[in-house]
């Protein structure tokens, strides 16, 4: 695996949770700057030694709501 990909979204009750697609890695953070520490971490801890991908790439996804 070159690459994972996380998606974060705002948590209702603030901070950030982040998802990776096709791997079942999960975490939240308070801010964006511990964001990106928890995502560093959560890789680590989810692949072996050597194993873990050279990038990870974060999409933000971000609900807004509009008046008609």
């Amino acid at each position: 695996m070159d690459e994972v990909i996380f998606v974060v979204e705002e948590a209702p009750e603030g901070g950030y949770t982040a998802r990776a697609l096709g791997a079942s890695i999960f975490t939240e953070a308070d801010t964006v700057a511990n964001l990106y520490a928890q995502v560093r971490d959560a890789v680590r801890c989810h692949f072996e030694e050597g194993q873990a991908p050279k990038v990870i790439r974060l999409h933000f996804v971000r609900d807004e709501v509009i008046s008609a």
